[in-house]
């Protein structure tokens, strides 16, 4: 959340001053020898061209992206968090639950997956972190409530309440992440062996965006506050 605060906060310190914006860094196929570019503003698309995007070929974005990786990571961070918060049920009540979530996001996480790299170009972060998860949170946790219901997991409130809480910090993780090529599949994608190789150094990159921005943030709002400066 910090992330999406410090971009939040750079890109509005852009705007009141008049400087351009500039959009996420477009990724160029796996085997090009084409640097990346980077665009103004203008260039990215906007939540609702995606939207539309997501709506009228879904083929392309959901089936031809499905997105094995998200799934394959989403799988076991999911299904560890039910376990843990079902445990004081009953190791076989929570080893219960852990399977219901492992075969549930098996299946759909690899699509919400291709919902978020779908959205990685929208700028700033943030539109696209509220597009995600207004999208996540109205298809995805529902049908999650249903299947654990009908499975009969115990604690079934919070269990759904800790995955949406989960799903808002992860979309802001994985966005960021894929803006910088990790966890992308298709032509852009990489190497699984590199996504991972790669993940330690854009945590730490990701790190110092936050920093960064929060330091730009509070110069700027420090400039605004003393016009003696």
């Amino acid at each position: 959340m910090f992330y999406v605060f410090a971009e939040m906060s750079w890109g509005w310190h852009h705007l009141e001053t008049g400087r351009p914006q500039y959009a996420p860094m477009e990724l160029a196929p796996r085997h090009s020898t084409t640097p990346p570019c980077v665009g103004l503003q203008g260039d990215a698309p906007t939540s609702g061209m995606v939207l539309r995007r997501l709506l009228t070929r879904p083929q392309d974005a959901l089936i031809r992206k499905w997105n094995w990786k998200s799934a394959l990571f989403s799988s076991l961070v999911r299904c560890s968090l039910f376990f843990v918060v079902n445990l004081g049920a009953g190791p076989r009540k929570a080893a219960g639950a852990m399977l219901t979530e492992l075969v549930f996001r098996g299946v759909t996480a690899g699509w919400f997956g291709s919902v978020s790299q779908a959205f990685r170009g929208v700028r700033p972060l943030w539109k696209a972190v509220v597009s995600v998860v207004c999208v996540v949170a109205l298809c995805q946790h529902p049908l999650e409530l249903l299947v654990h219901w009908l499975r009969g997991t115990p604690r079934l409130a919070a269990s759904v309440g800790a995955s949406v809480i989960l799903t808002a910090v992860s979309t802001v993780l994985e966005l960021a992440l894929m803006r910088k090529g990790a966890l992308v599949v298709g032509v852009e994608g990489r190497p699984w062996r590199e996504d991972l190789a790669s993940l330690p150094r854009l945590v730490v990159e990701l790190l110092k965006d936050v920093v960064n921005g929060l330091k730009r943030s509070a110069a700027g709002w420090q400039e605004e506050a003393d016009p003696t400066n």
